[in-house]
């Protein structure tokens, strides 16, 4: 064998040798993965997940159609069950302009004719006809859909269905979950409101409160969200039996303290004032002295809570937020506590028109003062100066005490948002003379609130509050009932007597300064309030713009049932009012109705038979003006300005407290009849040309036709009386 062989059958061997052994590593690498393999598909069919995703759900995610089924937010009532807020759906128009968009049989899905659809929109919506071409008519030829801006939003469910009665093609709709505030501007910082939020890890969006009675009791009203589940096969048809259902339950109705007529006239004697005096903030609120309910209170600048119109000014709930120098009212404080701790003597005399402490000087609002006078004439003419004298007598560290005993500078708790604590400046002698009559002590309108209740309660402070009752809207129940909480005796029983004797003479003495409160028929106690106002610098401003006035009355005197308390900082003042004039033009109207209303007030009314005046001609505000100091509610009618019709006519005897209907021109909109009678409901239909139905007997319970709503010729207006 020659050496060429022998190296070829070399090669050949190591050959076999190379292929064998790659063979073997084929053979231990498939092993290897045929193992893997196994533990992978051991490890998913054990563990059922592949990269963290688990196997069982992605399934039944593929072939379940999941629903979420939403909850309804609790409603928000007055007293009586009238509805404040509540739930509703609102649409949102958009119009389809891309030709290609055709249904079956060719059926245009896109705007055919422009100039029609744009009269339509102009017709239903706030947006003119050459807008809503505009809109329909973009300068990007390729657009495939437009909307119409604010115009086209919050629509409701009739203005939706006018527009699709048209059958107008490319006008779609989207709806959406909205919170309906029926009657406007209506206590609306208290009430609050709400705003659209993404539930955390899905895109479902719910009503989150933001603000007032919406957001403090949030957890109550916000329902929990069921879910529907089908099971499908892999053509998509459901599976018998397959459906599984977690119910929706729905928020918690919450019912508050608030009088739907009480508050509605508050409403609007307040923006009769505002637009008067254009001042920078007012408030007033009614309570119930005996039980601390809040049965009214407004606020300016204020909002309406379906437009959000106002709301950029009035973010602020004036209530509890808004800390300020209340001035004059202070000194119904001040005197209880130096009667309370045996410093006041009604008649001994002081010098009133200046008083000097240290370097300092405390005077009069007029500094030439009144000459010798007793301490309960000061009272009544507002005496700076016998204030201090009395915070002198008594002492910083007694009448500290007695702040406290209020439950000044500190929360009320009342349960909204941002609460204010108030604060006091009291570290030299002026300081604590200042604050005996209101000026360098801040404080809330609920404090004040909260302190006038002892005085009209001998002694008794009660906590003011705004929730009656939270009722489960499903069950019916009631989860919580409010129960009146005292919160101890500030000052004795003899004290309270005195210092509404005092607050008396504010009204009735020739003297008082407050005489413009005397409501015919009662007795009312008040006390006014004059307080200089601190600007930005931390001084204060001068100038006739630059004061705080207030209010507090109480009524009847004797054991009041009611308490007022009114603030108007920094009015600009006609010529022809005080400042007295305009508070009274709320707190007049306002304290009437609510003693009108009650059965153990009313009767103190002074009785006996009016005529009706000829009021066709007149202006309506001073037609209901005069009405009403007489005792005679009056319903205006319509959006003019002069009264055009009037029932009962002129001439007709009503008794006090009974109604009159005053027509004016312009658009007619349905007024709240809460609490009206039967004939006073007739008065109103006969007048507006509509039919009335009446189902019950007593008063107005509810109406079909709800409060702001444009009253058309030819409507049935179907009412649920009840008696009280």
């Amino acid at each position: 064998m020659n050496n060429k062989e022998k190296r070829s059958k070399k090669d050949n061997n190591k050959s076999s040798q190379n292929r064998r052994a790659f063979g073997q590593w084929l053979f231990f690498i498939a092993i290897a993965l045929f193992v893997i393999l196994i533990l992978r598909f051991s490890y998913i069919a054990i563990g059922g997940t592949v990269e963290h995703i688990n196997l069982s759900s992605q399934a039944r995610r593929l072939y379940t159609d999941n629903k979420v089924l939403k909850a309804q937010r609790g409603s928000i009532l007055d007293a009586s069950g009238q509805p404040i807020a509540e739930d509703t759906s609102t649409y949102s128009v958009y119009a389809v302009l891309n030709k290609t968009q055709v249904g079956a049989n060719k059926k245009a899905l896109y705007v055919t004719n422009k100039e029609k659809t744009a009269k339509i929109l102009a017709k239903y919506l706030p947006i003119s006809e050459t807008k809503a071409l505009k809109a329909l008519n973009p300068s990007n030829k390729n657009t495939f859909q437009v909307e119409f801006g604010t115009a086209g939003k919050n629509i409701s469910v009739a203005t939706k269905e006018k527009i699709e009665s048209y059958k107008l093609t490319g006008i779609n709709f989207v709806q959406s979950e909205a919170r309906l505030y029926p009657n406007g501007t209506f206590a609306s910082n208290l009430i609050g409101i709400t705003s659209q939020v993404q539930k955390k890890n899905s895109d479902v969006t719910q009503l989150k409160g933001v603000m007032g009675i919406e957001s403090a009791f949030n957890k109550k009203l916000t329902g929990t969200d069921g879910e529907r589940s089908i099971q499908k096969d892999k053509f998509g048809y459901q599976l018998p039996s397959s459906q599984e259902k977690k119910a929706a339950v729905d928020g918690k109705n919450i019912y508050t303290t608030l009088d739907t007529r009480l508050q509605t006239l508050l409403e609007s004697e307040m923006t009769k004032v505002q637009s008067q005096v254009h001042a920078k903030s007012m408030t007033a609120t009614i309570i119930n002295a005996k039980t601390g309910a809040i049965l009214a209170t407004s606020q300016r600048p204020s909002f309406n809570p379906t437009t959000k119109s106002g709301i950029s000014k009035a973010w602020s709930n004036s209530l509890v937020q808004d800390t300020f120098e209340p001035g004059s009212t202070m000194k119904v404080f001040t005197t209880a506590a130096a009667i309370d701790s045996g410093h006041f003597n009604a008649k001994e005399k002081y010098k009133s028109g200046t008083y000097k402490i240290g370097t300092q000087v405390v005077p009069d609002w007029q500094t030439s003062g009144w000459g010798l006078i007793t301490y309960e004439e000061g009272f009544a003419r507002s005496s700076n100066v016998a204030m201090a004298h009395l915070e002198r007598k008594m002492g910083a560290k007694t009448w500290k005490k007695y702040i406290k005993k209020f439950n000044f500078l500190k929360s009320t708790n009342s349960g909204l948002s941002g609460e204010a604590s108030g604060s006091m400046q009291f570290t030299y002698p002026i300081d604590q003379a200042d604050t005996a009559f209101g000026q360098g002590i801040d404080v809330t309108d609920m404090q004040m609130l909260q302190g006038f209740t002892a005085i009209a309660n001998n002694g008794k402070m009660v906590k003011p509050q705004y929730i009656k009752k939270i009722v489960d809207s499903q069950t019916g129940k009631v989860t919580y009932r409010m129960k009146t909480k005292s919160l101890g005796k500030p000052v004795k029983s003899s004290t309270a007597k005195k210092v509404r004797k005092l607050m008396e003479d504010v009204v009735y003495k020739s003297y008082g300064i407050g005489q413009e409160f005397k409501i015919s028929g009662y007795k009312v106690t008040a006390k006014t309030g004059t307080a200089q106002v601190v600007g930005s610098g931390g001084t204060y401003l001068n100038g006739n713009d630059s004061y705080l006035y207030s209010v507090v009355g109480m009524v009847p005197a004797d054991n009041p049932k009611y308490i007022m308390y009114i603030t108007m900082k920094q009015p600009t003042l006609p010529a022809t009012k005080t400042a007295t004039q305009l508070l009274n033009e709320i707190f007049g109207p306002v304290m009437k109705q609510a003693l009108g209303e009650n059965a153990s007030t009313a009767k103190n009314q002074v009785s006996g038979k009016v005529k009706i005046a000829n009021m066709v001609g007149e202006s309506a505000d001073t037609a209901a003006k005069d009405l009403g100091k007489q005792n005679i509610a009056a319903t205006v009618v319509g959006t003019g300005s002069i009264v055009t019709q009037q029932s009962p006519l002129a001439n007709t005897e009503m008794l006090a407290g009974q109604r009159v209907i005053l027509m004016t021109s312009g658009q007619m909109k349905m007024p709240n009849l809460s609490g009206w009678s039967r004939n006073d409901v007739l008065k109103l239909t006969d007048l507006v040309g509509i039919q009335a139905k009446f189902s019950g007997t007593g008063f107005v319970k509810s109406q079909s036709m709800k409060s702001g709503a444009v009253i058309q010729s030819g409507q049935t207006l179907t009412v649920k009386l009840k008696q009280k």
